[in-house]
């Protein structure tokens, strides 16, 4: 299960692992409450570390509605509790700051509680052991990405775009490496909301209708992330309207046209961490997949490199991320320690996630 930037609800996916290879069952997206999106909301966008006491509070409530999730999941699959072997969740990141003295990241929906609640066996707080390792705790998919889409004959890149966009570089000698690129639909959904009411641009048609600002798109390209070297991670603490402002203040672009060059800024920033591996293809997944608009943008900025799905791979852009915290789950529980080094900036391999008992 996870909830990612977008924090639109929870996504939860039943896999069967059979020879290595993770198979769907079955999957569920459930929706936030109004109050408690509202509440994340508050806490998420004001680029602070949040409270403790708005933490503790929002810790028990997400764990609450991940548990009803788990229930939900079960009901539609036809499948008893106790047949499932563990619960991997990622929980909500609320505070992703792995720089600085006291690096941190902060994932919400107590793994304890909702062992308590399902009565399985739960693990969580993936991130934890990778920060005190020296990494940056994410992104954590290459590893699944390696696993799952080994190239056939040359470098291959499998590109996760959600409220922030990740890559994951995977090479012919089992190698992988993988950052965060920058924002993907974050701002994107931000932008809309505020000035169509929407949560987001279906198929980038609104985007497709306006046009990129040149100047805009310099200024934001600009911001010194994207010059950054990896092992880097990011997310909507650093990446929100307040960043957008600073860049788009007073300048008097439209709105459509800004929600264009947001749309560049993602094609761009991609395009621009992809283009020197020189990849045989590029592997879609997230919910960016489904942005026809943004999709085109990078084809012109990556051109003579296929742009698929990894639907044509057999998993389905949707869930793969929630995929992963399954085989996270799985790889912990056996007892794997995840190299992460050339991903995260990790010393030494770890073991991800906390184990949490029902009793």
């Amino acid at each position: 299960m996870i909830s990612g930037t977008s924090r639109d609800g929870v996504d939860a996916v039943l896999v069967s692992f059979a020879d290595d290879q993770p198979e769907i069952r079955e999957s569920v997206c459930a929706p936030y409450p109004a109050g408690l999106a509202r509440a994340l909301d508050g806490l998420v966008t004001s680029g602070q570390r949040p409270g403790q006491a708005a933490m503790k509070d929002l810790d028990a409530q997400l764990a609450d509605h991940f548990s009803a999730t788990v229930a939900m999941l079960l009901d539609k699959a036809a499948v008893d509790g106790q047949e499932i072997t563990a619960i991997g969740s990622h929980g909500q990141t609320v505070w992703h700051k792995p720089g600085g003295v006291n690096p941190e990241s902060i994932q919400l929906g107590s793994p304890q509680r909702i062992a308590r609640q399902t009565g399985i066996v739960t693990v969580g707080d993936f991130r934890r052991a990778d920060i005190e390792a020296g990494g940056q705790g994410a992104p954590l998919a290459p590893l699944l990405h390696r696993a799952l889409f080994r190239p056939p004959a040359k470098t291959r890149v499998v590109l996760n775009l959600g409220g922030i966009a990740n890559i994951s570089i995977v090479g012919l000698d089992d190698s992988v490496s993988g950052y965060d690129t920058g924002p993907a639909n974050c701002l994107m959904d931000a932008w809309i909301r505020m000035h169509q009411g929407k949560d987001f641009d279906r198929e980038g048609r609104w985007a497709a209708a306006g046009k990129c600002e040149p100047e805009l798109l310099e200024a934001l390209l600009s911001d010194p992330y994207f010059q950054s070297p990896a092992p880097k991670s990011t997310g909507i603490e650093y990446f929100n309207l307040a960043w957008l402002d600073r860049f788009n203040r007073d300048t008097g672009f439209a709105a459509q046209d800004v929600q264009s060059t947001l749309v560049e800024l993602t094609a761009v920033t991609v395009a621009d961490a992809i283009l020197p591996h020189d990849p045989g293809d590029v592997l879609v997944c997230g919910g960016g997949a489904h942005n026809r608009h943004l999709l085109h943008r990078l084809e012109a900025q990556m051109p003579g490199i296929p742009v698929k799905s990894t639907a044509e791979f057999g998993l389905d852009p949707d869930w793969v991320e929630a995929v992963l915290f399954a085989w996270l789950a799985r790889e912990r529980l056996a007892g794997h320690a995840l190299d992460t080094g050339s991903i995260t900036g990790a010393e030494h391999p770890v073991l991800l996630g906390l184990i949490a008992d029902p009793f």
